[in-house]
C-alpha cells in the first residue's frame, strides 16, 4: 500500500467514523425526545434507558452504513477536489482507476464488518432493544388473528378459530392427518392449552375420527396430550422480529415457516437478501460518491456535498418503495432488493465518462 493509499484510507474511515456518530447522535436525540412521555409513564430510570440506547446505537449505526459511507466518500472526496489534490494526483501519473484503490478498500472493509455485524452480532443486541420496545413502547400485544391454519407434521394440519396469548389457549381446534391425498385421521377438540411443565398441549373435550379399511373408528376423552411442532412463542409479537434472529436463525425460521405453509416468510426473505446485498450496496454508493465529487467546483465543495445528500435520499426513498414492495409480494424479492443496485451501478458507470481522468 503506497502513502497516498494510506493517506486517502485514513481520511475515508476516519471521516465515516465521524458521520456516524454525528448521525447517530442525532437520531437518538429525536428518538428520545418522542418516546420520553412513555418512558415517564413507565418510571424508568436512567440505567434501563441507558441499556435500551446502547443495544439501539448499532442498530441504527448498521441501517445507515451504506449512507454514511457515500456521504464520507463524498466529504473527503470534494474536499480533495477543492483543495486540488485530485489534479495533483492525476497529473504525477497516478490514473484514476489506480486512485480508486483506496476506495475500494474502505468499501470492502465496511462492507465486510456491515456483513458481520448484520449476520451475528447485532441481532443479538436487537433482541434486548426489541423486548424493551414492545414492553415499554407498544404496549401490550393480543393475538387478534382467526381462522389460523398451520402445517404442524409432514403430513399433519392444524386449524384453530382463534388463540388467546394471554393464557395460551387454542379454540374450535381441529387435527388432520393425510396420507397422500387422503384424510386418514381427523380430531376435533374445544380447547388446546399449553402446558408449561410438561412443555405440550392438552387437547380439551375431544373426538377422534380414524378411517380404517372397512370402516371407521371413532374415539373421545376429555383431556388428551399431544406434541405438536408448534409453541406459544408462534404466537408472541413478532413487531421487527427478522431483526432480532442472526444469519442461521433466519434460515432456520425461514425453512421453518416455509414448511408450513405460512403465508409471512417474504418478510424474512427480503431481511436476508438485505444483509447479502448490504456490502454491495457499500461498494456501488462508494464508488458513486467518488464520481460525483471528484471534480473540482467554483463554488467550493459545498455543491458537490449538498449532491451527494440528494443522491443517498434519492436513493434511501427509493430502497424503501422497493422493499416494501418486495415484502407485499408485489414484486419478486431477489429482483426487488437488487434492483436499486442494478440502477445505481448503471448511474455510476454513465457518471464515470464525465469524469476528468
Amino acid at each position: 500500500m503506497k502513502i497516498l493509499d494510506r493517506y486517502i484510507l485514513k481520511k475515508l474511515l476516519s471521516t465515516f467514523m465521524f458521520v456516524v456518530l454525528i448521525l447517530v447522535f442525532i437520531i437518538i436525540v429525536i428518538d428520545f425526545t418522542e418516546k420520553n412521555d412513555k418512558f415517564i409513564r413507565n418510571d424508568l430510570g436512567a440505567r434501563e434507558i441507558l441499556g435500551y440506547y446502547l443495544n439501539y446505537i448499532p442498530y441504527i449505526a448498521s441501517l445507515l452504513t451504506p449512507i454514511t459511507s457515500f456521504i464520507a466518500v463524498v466529504f473527503v472526496t470534494a474536499n480533495m477536489a477543492v483543495r486540488t489534490e485530485i489534479v495533483a494526483i492525476l497529473a504525477s501519473g497516478t490514473s484514476f482507476i489506480r486512485m480508486m484503490v483506496p476506495y475500494a478498500l474502505f468499501s470492502i472493509i465496511i462492507g465486510v464488518m456491515s456483513f458481520g455485524l448484520n449476520g451475528w452480532i447485532i441481532p443479538d443486541a436487537n433482541k434486548e432493544r426489541v423486548a424493551f420496545e414492545v414492553a415499554y413502547v407498544k404496549g401490550a400485544y393480543y393475538f387478534s388473528e382467526r381462522n389460523i391454519h398451520f402445517k404442524v407434521g409432514p403430513q399433519d394440519y392444524l386449524y384453530m378459530d382463534r388463540y388467546s396469548n394471554q393464557n395460551d389457549i387454542g379454540y374450535r381446534v381441529t387435527l388432520e392427518t393425510f396420507e397422500g391425498t387422503e384424510l386418514k385421521e381427523k380430531m376435533f377438540a374445544t380447547q388446546m392449552a399449553w402446558d408449561s411443565t410438561t412443555q405440550k398441549w392438552t387437547l380439551k373435550a375431544w373426538n377422534r375420527r380414524k378411517l380404517v379399511t372397512g370402516g371407521e373408528i371413532f374415539e373421545k376423552g376429555f383431556e388428551i396430550d399431544t406434541t405438536l411442532a408448534i409453541w406459544p412463542s408462534d404466537f408472541e409479537n413478532t413487531y421487527h422480529l427478522h431483526e432480532t434472529f442472526t444469519m442461521p436463525e433466519l434460515n432456520d425460521y425461514i425453512a421453518l415457516q416455509q414448511s408450513r405453509g405460512a403465508d409471512d416468510t417474504l418478510v424474512y426473505i427480503v431481511e436476508r437478501l438485505v444483509r447479502y446485498t448490504q456490502p454491495f450496496t457499500v461498494v456501488i454508493l462508494t464508488f458513486i460518491g467518488l464520481i460525483v465529487s471528484a471534480r473540482k467546483a467554483r463554488g467550493g465543495a459545498g455543491f458537490q456535498i449538498a449532491l451527494g445528500f440528494l443522491i443517498a435520499f434519492i436513493f434511501i426513498i427509493f430502497f424503501i418503495l422497493v422493499r416494501a414492495s418486495a415484502e407485499a409480494g408485489s414484486i419478486p424479492p431477489l429482483l426487488a432488493i437488487w434492483i436499486p443496485n442494478i440502477i445505481f451501478s448503471g448511474v455510476g458507470l454513465i457518471m464515470y465518462y464525465t469524469v476528468p481522468r
